[in-house]
């Protein structure tokens, strides 16, 4: 999702004179700014998973290396002994034997630090830390941050509710991106599970920014600017509320409509989202208007969810997802439709030939998002041939 959190950052920088993007890298993206540009994208940002702070960049060879690195920070101008801390580490082609020894090394440089100052250390706390600190290594580097967001900015802060296997709420909001859907563009969920990306996209619409119901590791800094978060806040300009439904949404699950409602409410959600409990292979489109049919279908696992262990899952599957592409052929005609699965054979298996597909991992699963462009009739090389003189 580098791309399309490049695309968010360079939106959220408009609203901004001191933070400026520069270059993606595998698995983020590269910005300068002021601390208060972190609050903001804290705040703003659907696709960010952390917001992280550089403390320091060096050249390592061994452990004591980054132990000297680390301990030369000045932890204190950011948090205190009273505080809790917790370390994590990443790494790509480094040499060092023992990620879990490197981690400890990094801990005891912050701790004494802490303790030849102060005579006392912040304690370790890996369930609910004030503070994280963050290593990643390469082959020949070492970089060491301070995580401005606490908890992963996927937690909006108003879940609490699931089903099986649910989105991750920056992921739902990168597929909305990716897919081109914009507020006022008719959106249809028809496997709407607990409601994530109908939930992003009602916030969107509404002009809730993600991080508004929630905490951030940056209230707790020693020079936390209570004023200026106050300030940005307050520049939050809610949208009017919408006088005709855009957002639709169905599941086979008359549990998954509850939760979806309930988790719609606890998201503060102000407009109604037509729903309705049915199979995804029986539903038309919701309105006359073509739009964005997006859902991430039951694979794996999930496909059981129709209870029939009568029928092996892999023939349950084969038929649902044939079922399915009749549907999407004879009655979503000028619809675009996009279908976020791990399952790469889809494609075959609906007998639709994709015209993109975007490569996503879910946590350590690979993915793909599938784009089925819904012509009329569905049979492009008819439609190419030219008319008979009559």
């Amino acid at each position: 999702m580098e791309a399309a959190l490049a695309e968010e950052l360079g939106e959220i920088a408009q609203q901004s004179t001191t933070l400026k993007v520069h270059n993606q890298v595998p698995g983020g993206v590269h910005c300068s700014g002021s601390l208060i540009d972190a609050y903001r994208i804290n705040l703003h940002s659907r696709i960010a998973s952390r917001v992280l702070m550089r403390m320091a960049q060096a050249s390592y060879a061994n452990e004591n290396d980054i132990y000297d690195l680390v301990l030369e920070q000045p932890w204190e101008d950011w948090f205190g002994p009273e505080h809790t801390i917790r370390v994590d580490i990443t790494a790509v082609k480094s040499p060092l034997k023992s990620l879990e020894f490197t981690t400890l090394k990094i801990k005891d440089a912050v701790c004494d630090r802490f303790r030849d100052q102060f005579g006392r250390r912040p304690s370790v706390n890996t369930r609910e830390p004030d503070m994280r600190i963050v290593g990643f290594l390469d082959q020949r580097n070492f970089t060491i941050y301070l995580d401005t967001s606490g908890e992963a900015l996927f937690k909006r802060g108003w879940r609490q509710e699931t089903g099986d296997a649910p989105l991750r709420e920056n992921l739902a909001a990168g597929l909305l991106r990716v897919s081109g859907w914009r507020p006022g563009t008719p959106l249809f969920d028809p496997m709407c599970g607990s409601g994530t990306i109908l939930i992003e996209a009602a916030q969107m619409v509404q002009g809730i920014p993600p991080g508004a119901r929630r905490r951030f590791a940056f209230e707790k800094f020693r020079d936390f600017d209570r004023q200026a978060w106050q300030d940005i806040k307050a520049e939050i300009k809610p949208n009017a509320l919408p006088f005709d439904p855009t957002l639709f949404g169905s599941d086979i699950s008359g549990d998954m409509i509850a939760m979806t409602r309930h988790n719609m409410k606890m998201a503060g959600v102000l407009f109604d989202v037509p729903l309705k409990q049915i199979e995804a292979q029986a539903v038309k489109p919701p309105v006359e208007q073509s739009g964005i049919l997006l859902t991430n279908p039951p694979y794996g696992e999930r496909i059981g969810v129709r209870g029939d262990s009568t029928i092996a899952r892999d023939e349950m599957a084969v038929q649902f997802y044939q079922a399915l592409g009749t549907t999407l052929k004879q009655r979503f005609a000028g619809w675009t439709v996009y279908l976020f699965t791990a399952d790469l054979s889809l494609p075959k298996l609906l007998r639709l030939k994709e015209s993109r597909k975007t490569p996503f991992f879910n946590g350590a699963l690979e993915c793909r998002l599938f784009r089925f462009d819904m012509v009329a009739g569905y049979n492009r090389r008819e439609e190419a041939k030219p008319k008979q003189d009559q």
